[in-house]
């Protein structure tokens, strides 16, 4: 995992393991991704490795939705995860 994915990933499971102290049953988390070419079928880039920080921390994703946008910096990605515990 690159810097900035690690970095993302870290932040995700801090947040994961708040969320789960605070005695949160659903953590709905927003991943955003640079995506220079959206037409491409082709993994996204530290997704996953975030996605399963999130993971290691309890919670199990449930449902997942997809964006896409243009910003002044080029395209973007984002995926709207629902994750709910696995155990209390």
């Amino acid at each position: 995992m690159g810097f900035i994915n690690q970095a993302k990933g870290d932040g995700a499971g801090r947040k994961a393991r708040e969320a789960r102290a605070a005695g949160n049953t659903v953590l709905v988390y927003k991943f955003i991704e640079a995506n220079t070419n959206s037409k491409a079928t082709a993994p996204m880039t530290g997704m996953a490795e975030q996605i399963q920080s999130v993971e290691a921390e309890g919670w199990v994703l449930d449902k997942m939705a997809a964006a896409e946008g243009k910003a002044l910096t080029g395209e973007r990605v984002a995926l709207i995860c629902l994750f709910r515990r696995t155990s209390a």
